[in-house]
C-alpha cells in the first residue's frame, strides 16, 4: 500500500502499512488486556475488597484513605458484599456474569486485531460502549448511593478506554486509504 496520509488523524505523518498495523495492534492489545483484567478481577470481588481493606488498615495509606473517605467507603462496600453473599450467595452470580461479559468483549477485539479493516465495526462498538459508561455512572451512581469520587473513577474507565480505540479507529481509516 506504500505511504498514505490521513488528514484528520494524529497519525498524519507518512507511514507504511506495517506501521499502521503496529499502532492498531498495540492499541487493541491495551484494550484487550484492560478488559481481561477487569473481567478476571470481578470473579473474586469479596476477597479482593477484603485484601484492599486490610491493606488500607495496616499501611501508611490509612491516614490518607481515612481523610479522602476511601476507607469508610471500602469498609461499607466490604460489609455490604459480606452480608449479601452470606445471606444471598446467588447475588454473586451477577458479578460472575459481569466478569464473563468483559472476557467475551475482550475476545471480540481479536477480530480487528487480526483484520482491522474488515472488523472496524468492533472498534466503533467499543467507542459506543465507552461513551455509554459516562451516562450510566452519572445517572445510576447517585440512584445507587455511589460517592461522586467513585462515579468519576468509573467515568475515567470510559474515557481512558476510548483513547486507544480512537487512535486505533484513525489508524484503520488511514490504512484504508483516501475515500474509504
Amino acid at each position: 500500500m506504500g505511504e498514505s496520509r490521513h488528514r484528520c488523524c494524529s497519525l498524519s505523518v507518512s507511514m507504511q502499512q506495517p506501521d499502521y498495523l503496529r499502532h492498531i495492534r498495540v492499541c487493541l492489545a491495551i484494550v484487550i488486556c484492560g478488559l481481561v483484567l477487569s473481567g478476571v478481577t470481578a470473579f473474586p470481588l469479596e476477597t479482593e475488597i477484603a485484601w484492599l481493606l486490610s491493606l488500607l488498615h495496616t499501611s501508611w495509606l490509612q491516614p490518607t484513605a481515612q481523610y479522602t473517605h476511601l476507607l469508610p467507603w471500602i469498609e461499607r462496600v466490604h460489609q455490604g458484599l459480606s452480608d449479601t453473599y452470606a445471606r444471598y450467595p446467588f447475588v454473586a452470580y451477577g458479578t460472575d456474569w459481569l466478569a464473563f461479559g468483559h472476557l467475551v468483549i475482550a475476545v471480540a477485539f481479536v477480530g480487528p486485531y487480526v483484520d482491522p479493516v474488515r472488523n472496524k465495526w468492533v472498534v466503533t462498538f467499543g467507542l459506543i460502549a465507552c461513551a455509554g459508561v459516562l451516562p450510566l455512572a452519572l445517572i445510576a451512581g447517585p440512584i445507587r448511593g455511589i460517592p461522586i469520587g467513585w462515579r468519576l473513577i468509573d467515568c475515567s474507565f470510559g474515557v481512558l478506554g476510548a483513547i486507544p480505540l480512537v487512535i486505533c479507529r484513525r489508524a484503520i481509516s488511514a490504512l484504508e486509504g483516501p475515500g474509504a
